[in-house]
This record gives C-alpha cells, sequence and structure tokens, in this order.
C-alpha cells in the first residue's frame, strides 16, 4: 500500500478512536472545563477549525503553490485555536458534531485529492494532513479517555 493510502486509511481509523472517545457524552458533559479552559466541546470545535484551514491548504498545494496565502501564518497555534472556539461559542453541540463529521469528510477528500508526492516524508502536505488528521485526533482522543478513566462520565 502506499503512503497516501496508508496515512488517509490511518487517519480514519484515528478519526473513529476520537468518535469513540466521544460516544456517549451528551451537552452538559461535552460542556464541563476540565483541560484548562476546555472541555470536550471546545476540543472538537478546535480540530473542525483546522480542517477547515487545511482544506484550501491542500488544494493550493496541488496547484503547486505554497499551503498558505501570503501573509499568513499558522505560528501562533493558541491564537488560532482561540479564534476558532470564540467563533462558535454560541454553536449548539448537534452542530458541532455536524461540522466535525463534515469537515472531516472535506479534510480526507481534499487531501485524497492530492498526488502520490504530496504525501512523501517531509513534504508539505503529509506533514499538515498528520498534523491536523492521525496525530492530532490520537492526541485528543487519548486526552479524553484519560478524563473519563479518571471519574468523569
Amino acid at each position: 500500500m502506499a503512503d497516501k493510502q496508508k496515512l488517509l486509511q490511518d487517519t480514519d481509523e484515528a478519526y473513529a478512536e476520537l468518535r469513540r472517545a466521544i460516544d456517549g457524552l451528551d451537552e452538559k458533559e461535552m460542556r464541563r472545563v476540565w483541560l484548562g479552559t476546555w472541555g470536550v466541546r471546545e476540543i472538537l470545535i478546535h480540530i473542525s477549525g483546522w480542517h477547515r484551514e487545511m482544506i484550501p491548504a491542500f488544494a493550493r498545494l496541488g496547484r503547486e503553490e505554497p499551503p498558505y496565502p501570503e501573509g499568513v501564518s499558522y505560528d501562533d497555534a493558541d491564537a488560532w485555536n482561540s479564534r476558532f472556539v470564540e467563533g462558535k461559542s454560541k454553536a449548539p453541540m448537534a452542530d458541532i458534531l455536524r461540522d466535525l463529521d463534515t469537515f472531516h469528510r472535506d479534510f480526507v477528500t481534499a487531501a485524497a485529492a492530492l498526488s502520490e508526492h504530496h504525501f512523501a516524508p517531509g513534504a508539505p502536505a503529509r506533514e499538515l494532513f498528520e498534523g491536523a488528521g492521525s496525530l492530532h485526533y490520537r492526541e485528543h482522543a487519548g486526552q479524553i479517555d484519560e478524563w473519563r478513566r479518571n471519574g468523569a462520565p
């Protein structure tokens, strides 16, 4: 199996792990703050936010352009995370979950449209895809699992 296909499959598997980690939580539980100033709700919002940002980055890479528009930097991830969360602060949980599923699907579809060479080790698309995909999902699924094991719902 080629690198690209392995990465796509791994990301879908990691996404399933994230969805299992939140399975059975109600809205009150998802709003409970336990990770700094965040709960599950904020984690899911920020994952979707990164997907929204990466989808056009993949399109630019497909045109052999830099992934980010000139003048845009993602170096301050905390500021971006805050922006994503603040933008959805009043959104109903059903919308947040729908966004999570929709943007995951669109994120994977946008990456899948790229050629195999974009997924070579060290290639920008691979780093963006893993960083906002499988690695990101597993990081947060692990945090949520640990929170739940330590007495949360």
